[in-house]
């Protein structure tokens, strides 16, 4: 090969590795921008199914939560972190909504994933904690593998009986988050619709 061509090849390749370089670029751009969008009801195979069988160190103070000893009324498990983006977007609907609904019988469970205590508890002095709003870890994300987390946040929804019977992927919003409820403590089921988006855990692909 003679000088001029290979000068001519290494032009070339330089020009597929710049080409490479900005596609990733765009992907990651567009990724991250639809990191949290369109929270939706989405369809998970533990829809149906009882509640895993777990029982939580509390957050904030000594103890447990048993999820069993909630039968009996409405339990929204949201899994969040404080280093989660989505999660600062979502926690003033959760707080609010745990506050409107806390007389009708729903309580909620919020499961730090994948995060250290201080930095929980520092988010919520943030953002608030929500009247009765029940704060739990979940180390060695026992109760992450159970639900089948792979990103946060992801809510659960379990009726009266302890049945998983919606799941949501993406930061709710007041009317989705309103509209499952309110199925829910009437004793109808929310329709699932499309997939959202979730942001998984440092150093974790999706």
């Amino acid at each position: 090969m003679t000088a001029d061509a290979r000068r001519g090849t290494m032009r070339w390749l330089r020009w597929i590795a710049l080409a490479v370089a900005v596609a990733a670029v765009a992907v990651g751009v567009l990724i991250s921008t639809r990191i949290g969008d369109d929270p939706n009801l989405v369809d998970t195979p533990l829809i149906g199914k009882p509640a895993p069988e777990l029982t939580l160190a509390y957050l904030e103070r000594d103890g447990g939560l048993a999820l069993r000893s909630l039968r009996g009324q409405v339990v929204v498990v949201n899994f969040w972190a404080s280093w989660c983006v989505p999660c600062r977007e979502e926690q003033p609907t959760l707080t609010a909504a745990a506050d409107a609904y806390r007389t009708a019988g729903v309580t909620f469970v919020g499961v730090s994933y994948q995060d250290q205590p201080q930095s929980a508890v520092g988010f919520l002095n943030e953002l608030g904690r929500g009247k009765g709003y029940q704060y739990v870890t979940d180390p060695g994300s026992r109760a992450a593998m159970e639900f089948g987390i792979y990103g946060i946040p992801e809510t659960f929804f379990l009726d009266r009986s302890g049945t998983i019977v919606a799941k949501v992927t993406g930061p709710v919003d007041p009317p989705l988050l309103k509209s499952a409820l309110d199925d829910i403590v009437a004793g109808r089921k929310p329709q699932s619709r499309t997939d959202g988006s979730v942001q998984p855990a440092p150093g974790q692909s999706r």
